[in-house]
């Protein structure tokens, strides 16, 4: 299992909501250190404990990274891709 941070387009990708894991991976900490921050209370921004998982909405997540959105979302760079592959 790698510990890689996450990119900026992996970021603009996520659903709505997602494990610690990778919320661990976007903040750049170890899934240990992201477990003693939750139950310290300190993780950097909201976490829900959903039966047994803890789920971190990804708008909280970016906002504690100070990241507003994509300046172009990434359907519309993969749409783009593909018309320009079709257009030789």
């Amino acid at each position: 299992m790698t510990n890689r941070r996450l990119t900026f387009p992996e970021l603009f990708d996520l659903p709505t909501v997602v494990d610690l894991r990778t919320a661990a991976r976007a903040v750049g900490i170890s899934i240990n250190t992201a477990y003693k921050l939750v139950h310290a209370e300190r993780f950097p921004c909201r976490v829900m404990r959903l039966g047994w998982r803890y789920q971190v909405p990804t708008a909280a997540l970016l906002a504690a990274l100070d990241v507003n959105g994509p300046a172009v979302h990434p359907d519309d760079v993969r749409r783009g891709a593909a018309f320009a592959n079709t257009t030789g």
